[in-house]
């Protein structure tokens, strides 16, 4: 059986492969290859993942990996992210953790680890929970004030 990360990564080759235009058709290509999933898992993939329904002609669209284009993109969807699924934001010396929507850490975390900042040294996402590591204690406190904001809006 395939942990979520795996089962994502393989969506992500799939689509970048192959012309994928419904959840159903995703659903098959995986049970193809032996992976048992249902179409609500999948679903739930697709939205973590970002994917986009690209127009392919004659009113048939593929599922396609959505591109950050900008730094300023990136921003606009960390505080995005952050609106919708952080929860809660804790701290001990520096080590943050963030509590999310069910199933939305990786995403969140995956945005965190795109900022290529030098006062975090990485994330770790589960479910519903990443582990921030910030570089310093100071690092951290900055961290929390920060990323509360952008999940207050």
């Amino acid at each position: 059986m395939l942990s979520k990360e795996q089962r994502q990564r393989l969506i992500q080759d799939i689509i970048t492969r192959e012309s994928i235009s419904t959840q159903a058709e995703l659903v098959e290509r995986l049970r193809a290859d032996g992976i048992a999933v249902t179409q609500a898992t999948v679903s739930r993939d697709i939205n973590e993942l970002r994917l986009v329904r690209l127009p392919v002609g004659k009113g048939r669209h593929r599922y396609a990996l959505a591109h950050v284009q900008s730094e300023l993109d990136l921003s606009d969807e960390i505080a995005r992210l952050f609106q919708n699924f952080v929860h809660d934001i804790d701290h001990g010396e520096n080590i943050l953790v963030l509590n999310t929507a069910e199933g939305h850490a990786s995403g969140v975390a995956l945005i965190l680890d795109r900022l290529r900042r030098d006062d975090i040294v990485g994330t770790l996402a589960g479910e519903n929970t990443i582990l921030l590591v910030a570089r310093t204690t100071a690092d951290a406190e900055a961290l929390v004030e920060e990323l509360h904001e952008l999940m207050m809006g």
